[in-house]
């Protein structure tokens, strides 16, 4: 449990009350490619990912392929144009010519019977939509009233989502963790060494907070794009022969490392100051 203000508290139940909703919905989804990949294989043939804005709208018309098939243009093409997706008619001819094409079909009664599963799961699916967009919008006003908010933001991969999830298992205690070393051990991202006798064993660490490393791995993921320190550090583990996981890993582990520099200081992220080998090895090649 993170220890920390009030503040902080309300954080870390916002985003994990968000964080859930997006699991409850991750589940929904799943459920509804294996109803359609039951009796209506074309609607995924179609539409690709049935959660999309688009196909969600359309198959809540047309739950079963009769229905579908029978769709016009006109609304196929609308749908699209309110989910403001590009190339409207050259998908609308594909969703039509996808939706129409001859299929083995199940027997009327199970059809039926799953078209009426597809509506409720897509029901369930758009409520939980909105709700995810609506507990986001008070997830970030909530971070955004953390004074160490900007600090978190300042970092490459973090913005108010993941920065808010982080802070909140994290905690803001500014006593909790005294050094660099006990905030990687905390988040899982440093690797643990066992010695027995002549042999030593590295290995990630087994008992860690999962909503904790799960953002970090994903800030780490984020900042191979926005950071060229990140990437270059990345780089340099792979060309040693490490797998992607274990990079990643390692990379989250620096990144943690800088975040608590950050925090201590109370100083913005500097690409500079976080990579001053890569930084200045770039440079030299250049």
């Amino acid at each position: 449990m993170a220890r920390g203000s009030d503040l902080t508290d309300g954080v870390q139940g916002l985003t994990r009350a968000h964080q859930a909703l997006i699991w409850d919905r991750t589940r929904h989804v799943l459920r509804l490619r294996a109803t359609l990949r039951d009796y209506f294989p074309a609607a995924l043939e179609a539409f690709g990912d049935p959660a999309g804005p688009e196909a969600l709208e359309l198959l809540a018309k047309a739950p079963d392929p009769d229905r579908a098939a029978r769709l016009s243009r006109t609304q196929i093409a609308a749908a699209f144009r309110r989910a403001r997706r590009r190339d409207v008619e050259e998908k609308t001819t594909a969703i039509q010519t996808a939706l129409r094409a001859p299929a083995l079909g199940r027997g009327p009664a199970l059809t039926a019977a799953q078209a009426a599963v597809t509506r409720s799961l897509i029901a369930v699916i758009t409520t939980l939509t909105g709700e995810i967009d609506t507990l986001e919008t008070e997830v970030k006003a909530c971070f955004g009233r953390h004074p160490d908010a900007e600090v978190y933001v300042s970092l490459p991969g973090l913005g108010q989502i993941l920065g808010a999830r982080v802070l909140a298992e994290f905690g803001d205690d500014p006593a909790r963790f005294a050094s660099a070393k006990a905030r990687k051990n905390y988040a899982g991202t440093s690797p643990l060494t066992i010695a027995s006798g002549r042999r030593t064993t590295v290995r990630a660490r087994f008992v860690h907070n999962n909503r904790l490393l799960d953002a970090l791995t994903r800030q780490a993921q984020s900042a191979l794009r926005a950071s060229p320190g990140a990437r270059a550090y990345y780089d340099t583990q792979r060309a040693r022969g490490t797998s992607r996981q274990a990079a990643l890993r390692q990379l989250a582990n620096r990144l943690v490392g800088i975040l608590h520099g950050c925090l201590k200081t109370h100083t913005h992220y500097n690409e500079t100051t976080a990579w001053p080998h890569h930084t200045t090895h770039k440079h030299t090649a250049a």
